[in-house]
């Protein structure tokens, strides 16, 4: 018999201790722009009918020269960005809400020019409408700048708000200076008289303060009178509760059909159709510091000239809504 086989016994070794080696980390792959991963979503998202906005409003808004300081802003502290973003907003409204139409936008002087109109609608939607028919129909585009209300600015964040997108409190020179840079400035003599009317009242234009018109005058500015025919159906108004208005310390407490039984839901208008008349630009010669009763005259002028074209927009409208 052949010798038996044995295989070899297998002997263990401890593993010698290895020394404690800091373990190479894999390289970080570099962090997602995370805001360029938001925008990507949010252009995904957004309907095609805002993106084809954003980009007019842009297009036409680039077209506007503006006299923008190292940080942006203008010298009444206007930024372009927060006029875009408003814009868009008021784009949206104005092509598919109210479904604006404009009549003699074209009669829109070079320069410095007062746009004189009509007020009504409980908020004031018919500044905003005119504000988009300029940047989005008028050629050259124009930024029209606001004369606001002495309360607004006390109004929380709106002061800002309203500043960085155009307007100004409604001081006699701010709006000098304004028209002294070439700018169009919007005014509403009626003021909050004409933005609270009762709906009983619609269309019958209330007194108009001759501010506006010694300021024409003094600064050699044309007027271009403005109606807007719409804003006055947008949110009936049906009382003014003048005792509440004083204790909130506004200038009006509108009731309407929807306010404030709906709350702040209430506030939204009514989807009526905007018809935006301009008419011919009106030079005023004169001393700006004539007594009332001349400067009353000038002042009669244009409210001829907006009441007219009023009328003649109410006629001529097949409904309210179309």
């Amino acid at each position: 018999m052949g010798a038996k086989r044995t295989t070899p016994k297998r002997t263990r070794h401890k593993k010698a201790p290895t020394e404690l080696v800091p373990r190479r980390r894999r390289p970080s792959r570099p962090k997602a722009d995370e805001s360029g991963i938001l925008q990507t979503l949010l252009d995904q998202f957004t309907p095609s009918v805002v993106r084809e906005v954003e980009e007019e409003v842009h297009a036409r808004l680039a077209r506007i020269p503006t006299q923008l300081n190292e940080f942006g802003y203008d010298p009444w502290g206007l930024d372009i960005k927060a006029v875009e973003s408003a814009m868009v907003v008021s784009a949206l409204l104005y092509r598919y809400y109210f479904r604006v139409e404009v009549f003699g936008i074209e009669r829109i002087p070079e320069g410095q020019v007062l746009l004189i109109s009509n007020h009504a609608g409980q908020v004031a939607l018919d500044a905003a409408m005119i504000g988009a028919a300029t940047v989005l129909e008028a050629e050259p585009p124009r930024i029209v700048r606001g004369m606001g209300e002495y309360w607004l600015p006390t109004l929380p964040f709106f002061n800002e708000a309203m500043t960085r997108t155009g307007s100004v409190v409604g001081t006699p020179k701010n709006c000098r200076d304004l028209l002294a840079a070439g700018e169009a400035v919007i005014a509403f003599p009626e003021g909050v008289r004409g933005m609270n009317k009762l709906f009983s009242e619609r269309y019958r234009l209330q007194h108009f303060g001759y501010g506006f018109m010694r300021l024409a005058i003094s600064t050699n500015t044309p007027i271009l009178p403005i109606a807007v025919v719409g804003s006055e159906e947008q949110a009936p108004g049906l009382a003014n509760l003048k005792s509440l208005a004083r204790l909130f310390g506004m200038p009006a407490f509108p009731i309407t059909p929807t306010f404030p039984l709906l709350g702040p839901l209430g506030l939204l208008p009514l989807p009526v159709k905007y018809r935006i008349y301009f008419g011919e630009p009106i030079h005023f010669r004169g001393d700006s510091d004539d007594e009332d009763s001349a400067i009353r005259k000038k002042v009669a002028r244009v409210k001829r000239e907006i009441q007219k074209m009023l009328d003649r927009g109410v006629a001529e409208r097949p409904s309210i809504f179309y």
